[in-house]
């Protein structure tokens, strides 16, 4: 926005030349205009024009910028401008040809100045000659509707727990075969192995807390000989031994279905035990694996490696031909009853995982507070800390919020729910250093860490950035990014769809209102904002967005 001063020229004419000669208005333009704050400053740029053969060769000017509000004045840098003449810094300003004036101002941002006003304060001299300028106003300001943005509409993040119910443990034992044989050996059944197992199956059918989840038996040949003869001794052995299991579980009256498979030629299983095997030259043997994929070619050519071959079917084969019997046992955890219970009555029966769990049993934030109390006490867990921070944040408790925060990261400094929670606080504390530093560090966390970064992003006057994190979001502080970035259409949709709407959205909707010139929409909206949240009537008579209805009487009945 530009406007007309007299400001150059009459500095000019009083220190110059040409006694009597009239003064014409020269353009300035102040951008933006009105101010309006961004991150957390005011900025301004200045620009106008000296006229020709106006500065006088012996003059100076010192300019600087003043914002004046609520009685109280900030001073910008000054700038001070010279005739060619002169014997001192400052900039030139030619006699005949004048020159260009530029100058930027910044202040920081305080709330009262929404009603502020722009000044220039000149220090005037034309040799020992000292002029008495007054100040002169140059602009409106401040449009503060960036500090609608709310930290606190970022919601934080719970740590969660990583209970579960069921459990599965697995459990495994082999019986070894001879060399073409299937038939099962005495030594093979009674094994350590096998008598575990046995017994785990007992366990899992008759423990009230367990239950048999699967019962398999794989059955394999070794890669030596034809794979005719490997997959009828497979066969064989994965009959011999679901028949031998079947047989476990009539005796002991369990009833639970038993699955099985073969592997005719165990490649992989050799493979694997060539790699962990001491055998010399076992890369080539490694290498043959990886040249020829048919079965009998390999045999062939691993067979061909003499010395190396003695040594496979000696200390590799051998444990290649096996059936594997796997139990799958669910070990089923307390119920949520039971855990309410020892809870509320006697926490110490309970690991930090069910402990935790526990927490989201109520709904109750008392009680949950008093749970990861709990927590911290007896396991002095990182997530206890993170979750009493998170309830005393959307309390509004802020100082027990930064120490439990503070102890949830001291705990866990690479977790990113505990780094997006504190960031989350940091934004709150206008931190916007740490903010950035803590976001940073929670990729990967549950919260909203796009809302988070759009927020911090706006915040810091990042525009283009935050409409990026905010791509599709419908919230007030999204809305409010639209409005910066002056797409009001946008953010007319987005407040429409915000979920839970309150009086900012109102207010906002006023704004969007205003700069479409919606008569209508500034009134009807403002009357709603106002009736959710008085406070804001003050605001709305200050605030600059509304400046060309400030004279209505429909605007003055809303605010008055």
């Amino acid at each position: 926005m530009k406007k007309s001063f007299l400001f150059l020229s009459l500095v000019a004419a009083i220190l110059l030349t040409s006694c009597g000669a009239p003064v014409q208005p020269e353009q300035i333009s102040v951008n933006p205009n009105p101010l309006t704050v961004v991150g957390n400053k005011v900025n301004a740029h200045i620009t106008g024009t000296f006229p020709r053969k106006k500065f006088a060769k012996n003059g100076v000017v010192v300019v600087t910028p003043v914002l004046k509000y609520n009685g109280k004045e900030v001073l910008g840098e000054p700038v001070t401008y010279i005739g060619e003449k002169v014997k001192e810094n400052g900039k030139v300003v030619s006699y005949r040809n004048g020159g260009t004036y530029t100058q930027n101002a910044s202040f920081d941002f305080v709330p009262e100045m929404a009603k502020s006003e722009l000044y220039l304060r000149f220090e005037a001299r034309k040799g020992k000659k000292t002029v008495e300028i007054p100040d002169v106003k140059i602009a409106d300001g401040v449009v503060t509707t960036a500090k609608l943005i709310d930290p606190n509409e970022v919601r934080a993040q719970v740590t969660p727990d990583k209970f579960q119910r069921i459990i599965q443990e697995t459990q495994e034992a082999d019986i070894m075969f001879l060399i073409q044989q299937a038939n099962l050996r005495d030594s093979q059944l009674n094994s350590k192995e096998m008598k575990a197992l046995k017994d785990a199956i007992t366990e899992a059918a008759k423990a009230e807390n367990k239950a048999i989840n699967n019962l398999e038996v794989l059955a394999y040949a070794s890669p030596d000989g034809s794979v005719d003869l490997n997959t009828s001794l497979a066969n064989n052995r994965e009959k011999n031994s679901q028949r031998y299991m079947e047989r476990i579980l009539r005796k002991s009256r369990i009833k639970t279905d038993i699955k099985s498979d073969i592997t005719p030629e165990d490649w992989e299983g050799f493979k694997e035990a060539v790699q962990k095997s001491n055998v010399e030259d076992k890369e080539m043997v490694l290498r043959v694996l990886s040249m020829y994929s048919d079965p009998e070619e390999r045999e062939v050519q691993i067979k061909n490696l003499a010395a190396v071959y003695k040594t496979l079917a000696t200390d590799v084969l051998p444990a290649l031909r096996r059936s594997r019997i796997v139990l799958t046992t669910d070990i089923i955890g307390k119920s949520d009853e039971e855990i309410a219970r020892l809870a509320a009555n006697d926490p110490a029966k309970l690991n930090v995982e069910e402990l935790l769990y526990a927490a989201t049993l109520t709904n109750n934030t008392n009680e949950k507070m008093d749970i990861y109390k709990k927590v911290a006490d007896q396991y002095n867990d990182y997530r206890a800390y993170n979750n009493m921070g998170m309830i005393y944040y959307a309390q509004g408790n802020m100082d027990e919020a930064r120490r439990n925060y503070a102890k949830a990261l001291s705990l866990a400094p690479n977790d990113p729910d505990v780094n997006y929670n504190a960031g989350v606080m940091a934004l709150s504390d206008n931190d916007l250093k740490k903010a950035e530093e803590r976001l940073g560090k929670a990729v990967g966390t549950q919260g909203d860490l796009q809302a988070a970064m759009g927020t911090l992003y706006t915040m810091k006057g990042d525009y283009a950035k935050a409409k990026k994190s905010y791509a599709g979001a419908n919230t007030n502080n999204a809305a409010t990014q639209m409005i910066l970035n002056e797409d009001y259409a946008g953010a007319r949709k987005a407040l429409a769809a915000v979920e839970h709407p309150n009086a900012t959205t109102a207010y906002l909707s006023a704004i969007v209102g205003a700069r479409t010139n919606d008569r209508e929409a500034v009134y009807s909206n403002l009357k709603s904002a106002i009736a959710q949240n008085p406070a804001l009537k003050q605001r709305a008579r200050s605030d600059i967005e509304f400046a060309k209805y400030a004279e209505d009487e429909q605007f003055l009945a809303i605010v008055k």
